[in-house]
């Protein structure tokens, strides 16, 4: 088991690359799909209007929230590796 600054700093940078996973993955559908796509989305139909403005109006949101709890899940995984976690 490597020592306690090593394995902070091994911790961090894993929690750093999650974070920057999810923030790829939220920027990608809330500015890539809804704002800069919206033309090309323009023209397949979703819930009665186009994709781009469902993802710039419900789409963004539910990832949103979908990364929340993938962040959350990942991170106890992330504990329990490090030996961090609650229980």
């Amino acid at each position: 088991m490597p020592d306690k600054p090593n394995n902070a700093v091994l911790y961090w940078k894993a929690n750093l690359r999650i974070i920057f996973g999810c923030m790829i993955v939220w920027a990608s559908v809330s500015y890539g799909f809804a704002i800069l796509l919206r033309p090309l989305l323009a023209g397949i139909p979703i819930g009665g209007t186009d994709l781009g403005f469902w993802f710039a109006q419900q789409g963004s949101i539910l990832t949103f929230m979908a990364l929340i709890f993938f962040y959350a899940w990942r991170m106890n995984r992330l504990d329990k590796q490090f030996g961090l976690d609650e229980e």
